[in-house]
């Protein structure tokens, strides 16, 4: 038995069965766009830990950044002191923003604490209980953001009761939508966009009052719900919306955010400004740190004490968010991704279609480096087949929503060449899938 496979065996002896694994690999270190095993097996990542590793595993300025932080100050308690890596990190942060008005932060660990923390915000300034979510979204899984979670039931199975207060409206996921399957042409994107804001309209009707509705959550594009852009003309819907009855619109650009789909945020696609805008993953390319932003007017109707944690905007942690916001600009990462989305997508649409039997089609789709490819009218559990095939290419790819769904979260970094060979891998493990 090799050393990876007595470590993995050791560790599902003694890790919560509970986790989710891809494979069973064991790392021992990672560089850019590889990851290498304990037995030194070399993979291409193109799942950057879910979208966290932004800038590749490993950048040195990051690793520097990171390195020098923690022979300085490592934690400054947030509840006790200002810290500078923080303020710097704010000093960053404050031009990237979709909008000047976004300029108060609150730091945590987790997207899911993010997401909480800004329900918390929303609840205290508005005074109102009730949250809509849309179908298809995920916004975590612990004990408050299981009920926010709509991507699939196992995120909550067995755990209820949920947080109440929660009301979950229909997304514009046209491409599943059985009416457009009828008739694509009548009842296109834009068509099923406007329908669900009616439904929307009827729900603050018939469910949740709009006096009682603190907030509007959603992903500007659904992660684990399977890589969906809606329209720029919902998230504009659901702005005018959100103005009439003075509810809260929220962003969680936990997996969208930070340069993932060709922008700096997917919302910036719509010409829309949330009131308040959740971050992570990507922020700190790999180091655990999230974060909220709103308007000042609106983070201080919170009493003092009202928020915190023992580690919320760690020093190292901040250090290596400010790190990767220096690498955006030193090295055109946005160029980059728009770069490396088009050298993708062009190939993708020009050659997959080959590639699948007859009456299956695929829906490619997605913004930037944040690719999904749906497989329709395709054989239950062909996604993870064709993950499985690119596992023998040393490829790690991951699977999304319940539908059968590929999904690509290659590095904000990764180079032309690795596109290519990412491209060809990603082709030969459709292709083999189907055939077998």
């Amino acid at each position: 038995m090799s050393t990876g496979a007595k470590l993995a065996q050791f560790g599902k002896q003694h890790i919560a069965k509970g986790i989710g694994r891809s494979t069973e690999l064991v790392l021992e270190r990672a560089q850019g766009t590889y990851v290498w095993t304990v037995d030194g097996k070399k993979y291409l990542d193109l799942t950057t830990g879910i979208g966290v590793t932004s800038t590749g595993h490993n950048h040195p300025k990051v690793v520097k950044a990171v390195q020098d932080q923690a022979a300085n100050l490592s934690h400054g308690q947030v509840n006790i002191f200002y810290h500078k890596p923080m303020l710097d990190l704010i000093e960053r942060l404050k031009p990237k923003m979709p909008s000047k008005e976004l300029d108060t932060f609150f730091f945590a660990n987790s997207g899911a604490e993010a997401v909480e923390n800004a329900i918390k915000l929303a609840r205290h300034a508005t005074k109102r209980q009730n949250v809509i979510v849309f179908q298809g979204s995920y916004h975590g899984r612990t004990m408050g953001t299981m009920a926010l979670t709509t991507s699939k039931t196992i995120y909550s199975a067995g755990f209820g009761p949920l947080v109440p207060g929660i009301h979950v409206a229909p997304f514009p996921y046209h491409q599943q939508w059985s009416i457009h399957k009828a008739d694509p042409a009548k009842f296109d994107a834009e068509w099923c966009s406007q329908e669900s804001l009616n439904q929307l309209e009827i729900l603050l009707k018939q469910r949740s009052h709009p006096e009682d509705t603190a907030a509007i959550l959603l992903e500007p594009v659904q992660g684990e719900g399977g890589y969906v852009a809606p329209p720029a003309s919902f998230m504009q819907g659901l702005r005018k919306i959100c103005d009439k009855h003075g509810i809260l619109l929220i962003a969680d650009e936990v997996q969208s955010g930070f340069g993932r789909t060709g922008k700096m945020f997917a919302i910036e696609y719509t010409g829309v400004t949330p009131d308040i805008m959740i971050m992570a993953k990507g922020i700190a390319s790999g180091y655990p740190i999230s974060g909220i932003v709103s308007r000042k007017e609106l983070m201080d109707r919170q009493p003092a004490g009202s928020m915190g944690g023992t580690y919320s905007g760690n020093a190292v942690a901040c250090a290596a968010a400010k790190a990767t916001l220096e690498i955006f600009d030193e090295e055109n990462i946005l160029e980059n991704v728009n770069a490396r989305s088009e050298q993708f997508f062009n190939a993708f649409r020009a050659k997959i279609p080959s590639l699948l039997p007859e009456g299956v089609t695929a829906d490619i789709r997605g913004l930037g480096l944040m690719i999904g490819i749906e497989f329709m009218n395709a054989p239950s559990g062909i996604a993870g087949k064709v993950a499985g095939e690119a596992f023998k290419l040393d490829t790690i790819v991951l699977t999304t929503s319940i539908y059968e769904t590929l999904r690509l979260i290659p590095p904000l970094n990764i180079t032309k060449e690795e596109t290519d060979l990412a491209i060809e891998r990603v082709l030969a493990s459709i292709e083999a899938a189907f055939k077998a």
